[in-house]
């Protein structure tokens, strides 16, 4: 694995339940902050979708964005997990966590 990939990936595993963050934050989180594009690519070849939870990774304006097993799975899981979504958006300024870096 890659290790942009094995970054984005470890870091995305910091992201507590409940909680969610942004293509952007979790670029900065792992010392990238231009690099939002490239996280949604490492995501995308995330081999366990569900166990590394790439589903807590939205866009930066809420939208809950895509998803290996469909959005609509995306928002069941974000939805079990306590996450409240709106037309398709989480509200960021209850949900959205920034410094992964400091998480656990």
């Amino acid at each position: 694995m890659p290790d942009f990939q094995d970054k984005v990936l470890r870091m995305t595993s910091k992201i507590p339940k409940g909680r969610v963050t942004t293509y952007k934050e979790l670029a900065k989180s792992i010392g990238k902050t231009r690099a939002y594009r490239a996280v949604g690519n490492a995501l995308r070849k995330n081999p366990h979708p569900i166990r590394i939870p790439c589903h807590r990774v939205v866009r930066s304006d809420g939208d809950v964005g895509g998803f290996g097993l469909g959005k609509e799975k995306k928002i069941e899981l974000l939805k079990e997990e306590g996450v409240e979504i709106r037309n398709g958006k989480v509200n960021l300024d209850k949900y959205l966590i920034k410094n992964l870096n400091s998480e656990g």
